[in-house]
């Protein structure tokens, strides 16, 4: 079954808060911590109940492989993705507390991308419990695609991922 046809939607990875509760990872994701965005197609089928190690970019069986991966045939978005400009943890709304960064566009204005339909967000930083662990998934809606221009992931208002608490 494909991304699209899943029903999933964007997910925040289960392990990713059990591992910050349980203080098995770091993930600084306003500071020092560099996340990335590598883009996907409708070939992934994304789980939020992984384990950590299955939630990983490029993870070895997991559905974040670089054979499922979108990049670009020119430049600007390359394997691995790219990473988050000026990510935020903001807490200041009563009950809600969310992860947001300026959108995050291919680096080059002649990028040609096709059929992205999602994102893997993960942190290229750390190495505990994981290298490279799966933070969230967000689905585009479809496919997108662009041809000799910038692609950009333009994040929700309500941030990158979003916990109401």
């Amino acid at each position: 079954m494909s991304w699209s046809g899943s029903g999933v939607g964007s997910k925040i990875f289960r392990p990713y808060v059990a591992d910050i509760l349980a203080n098995t990872t770091a993930i600084d994701l306003d500071g020092t911590d560099t996340i990335n965005v590598a883009l996907y197609n409708d070939t992934t089928t994304p789980n939020q109940d992984v384990t950590s190690a299955l939630s990983a970019y490029n993870a070895a069986t997991s559905q974040w492989v670089v054979a499922n991966e979108v990049t670009s045939s020119t430049t600007g978005w390359p394997a691995g993705g790219n990473p988050l400009v000026s990510p935020v943890v903001n807490s200041s709304t009563a009950g809600v507390v969310f992860f947001d960064a300026t959108d995050t566009s291919s680096t080059t204005s002649t990028a040609t991308i096709a059929n992205a339909v999602g994102c893997l967000v993960y942190d290229n930083t750390i190495a505990t419990p994981v290298a490279k662990q799966g933070i969230c998934f967000n689905y585009f809606g479809g496919a997108n695609s662009v041809t000799n221009g910038t692609f950009t992931v333009v994040w929700s208002a309500n941030g990158v991922m979003r916990f109401t608490l």
